[in-house]
């Protein structure tokens, strides 16, 4: 249901954010059974996450925290849809039960620091910057947020290449590494598959 919808509503650039892309590997890792991929997914998202959540709470109670979940309250917007947007709450406690059954990857980090860079440069090369008028405003811009905080203008604090750079290599630093050091701590790591045991009869 939810891909569709979010094809209608935002169109295909939508799931090149960080947690519409980690939804999909979430899902996948769920068919396949792959540790690395929840784990992947997990160490992307797990922090970003909360920080939504603690975002939509603050504006459930009228409070404008940082801007990121004003979408949700947009009457535009059909119901359905932004309820379909309720995931971001429910995958980071959908991820850590799945670690617990699976295991955590410890190829994790790595794996998604590979992903997450490539979908970023994809990003500010090929999708609209802050402050881009479209004709459709539902369409995302800014995404991945590579253009600053504002959706409305880039930033201009430095060179916005430069930006990019940092905004990545600081995810990295305070998301991503800090989460990966944590489940690895906290989760075993994934069991090795028992050997099937084949019996020919002569």
């Amino acid at each position: 249901m939810l891909i569709p919808s979010y094809l209608h509503a935002y169109g295909a650039t939508n799931f090149l954010w960080f947690c519409d892309t980690a939804l999909i590997i979430t899902v996948s890792g769920m068919w396949l059974e792959s540790p690395l991929l929840i784990s992947m997914a997990a160490v992307g998202i797990l922090l970003p996450q909360c920080v939504w959540l603690a975002d939509f709470g603050s504006n459930v109670v009228g409070i404008h925290l940082l801007g990121l979940t004003n979408y949700m309250f947009d009457h535009q917007l059909p119901i359905f849809t932004r309820g379909l947007s309720l995931f971001h709450g429910l995958l980071p406690l959908l991820l850590l039960w799945l670690l617990t059954r699976l295991g955590y990857d410890k190829r994790a980090l790595w794996a998604w620091t590979a992903l997450a860079t490539g979908l970023g440069f994809i990003c500010y090369f090929f999708t609209p910057a802050a402050g881009t008028h479209l004709t459709d405003p539902n369409l995302p811009i800014n995404i991945n947020y590579l253009y600053g905080f504002n959706d409305h203008e880039p930033q201009h604090w430095m060179n916005q290449n430069l930006y990019v750079v940092l905004w990545l290599s600081v995810l990295w630093l305070v998301a991503f590494l800090p989460t990966h050091l944590l489940l690895r701590k906290v989760f075993s790591p994934p069991s090795k598959p028992v050997p099937r045991v084949s019996i020919r009869f002569v």
